[in-house]
Order: C-alpha cells, then sequence, then structure tokens
C-alpha cells in the first residue's frame, strides 16, 4: 500500500477542521439557546449555527445533546425561573380544548332540557294540551315504531324466502335443460 499524497492529506486535513470549527458553532448556538430560553430544535440549531441540519443527523453525538436540552424544562432568560416548554403549552392547550368540548356538551344538554321545559310551560298555558296528552301519543309511536320494525323484520325474511326460492328455481332449470337432450320438432 501507498503512503497518501500531500494533495489528498492536506484535503483530509482541511475537511477535520471544517467539521470542528463546524461542531464548536453547533454547541455555541446549543448553549445560546439554552441561555437564551429560545426553541431548540434540530432545525432552529442548524438554522443558528449555519450549518445543515444532515450534518447533525451525521454526528449523532450533537443530534443526542440537542434532543436531550429540548427534554429539559428550559429557564425564562435573566434566571428568573422556568419558562414555559412548548411540551407544557401542548399539554394546556390539550386540556383546555377537552374542557371546551365538555362544556359544549354540557350546554347542549341544558338548552335541550330548557327547550323542554319551556315547551312542556307554552302548552300548559296555551290549552293546546298538556304533558299527558303527550305521554299518550309518544307511547301510541313507541308501538308503532316496534310494528314497523317487525313488519321489516318479517319482509326481509321473505325476500331472504324469495331469493333462495329462486336460486333453486334456476339451479332445478339448469339441471333441466342439461339433462334433456336437443332433439329438432
Amino acid at each position: 500500500m501507498t503512503a497518501p499524497q500531500p494533495a489528498v492529506q492536506a484535503m483530509v486535513v482541511g475537511r477535520r477542521a471544517d467539521t470542528g470549527r463546524r461542531r464548536q458553532r453547533v454547541l455555541a448556538a446549543l448553549a445560546d439557546a439554552a441561555k437564551n430560553g429560545t426553541d431548540i430544535s434540530v432545525t432552529a440549531i442548524a438554522r443558528h449555527a449555519g450549518v445543515d441540519r444532515t450534518f447533525l443527523y451525521r454526528h449523532r453525538d450533537l443530534l443526542a445533546q440537542i434532543h436531550a436540552q429540548a427534554a429539559e424544562p428550559v429557564t425564562a432568560p435573566g434566571g428568573r425561573g422556568p419558562a414555559v416548554s412548548r411540551a407544557s403549552l401542548k399539554a394546556d392547550l390539550a386540556a383546555a380544548d377537552a374542557r371546551t368540548a365538555r362544556l359544549a356538551a354540557q350546554v347542549r344538554r341544558l338548552e335541550a332540557r330548557l327547550s323542554e321545559v319551556l315547551g312542556d310551560q307554552v302548552w300548559r298555558e296555551t290549552g293546546a294540551g298538556g304533558p299527558e296528552d303527550t305521554e299518550h301519543f309518544k307511547a301510541r309511536i313507541t308501538t308503532l315504531e316496534q310494528q314497523l320494525i317487525d313488519l321489516e323484520l318479517k319482509l326481509q325474511e321473505r325476500d331472504d324466502d324469495l331469493a333462495a326460492a329462486r336460486a333453486a328455481n334456476r339451479e332445478l332449470m339448469a339441471q333441466l335443460n342439461r339433462s334433456e337432450p336437443t332433439t329438432p320438432r
């Protein structure tokens, strides 16, 4: 094996020096982001350090430092205690969304109940009929709905029987046609 040529050796040394400078810029950007409480993400650190994100993915140790620091709670600038992190804001937003959904459902239930109570009150005050009349009609509707369901089930059963009979008829006709000799008349 031959020794590397001086030009190749110079390129290797230059490449290593360039990588070292980039690593220092990434570490400085990471320290600066932690000190100032700014966003710590691969994209933000790469942009601040002036390197491509692929550089960070090729250097797993730097990537691990970024992820570790991003997971830690951030302190507010000036050291005034912990600042709000993106994860805590997302958790707060999810909790607020869930509470909003619960409150909206409760409002819908209360509006429906209010509508029902006011409707009953209007029925009584106008003399158009009372709640006891509606109970009779509700019972009749329930009975008719059940009858409708029963009739639909019977109709479905008959449709199934008819389809089966038609299929059997087609099969019998096919067998009959296969067994009869074809003679001219």
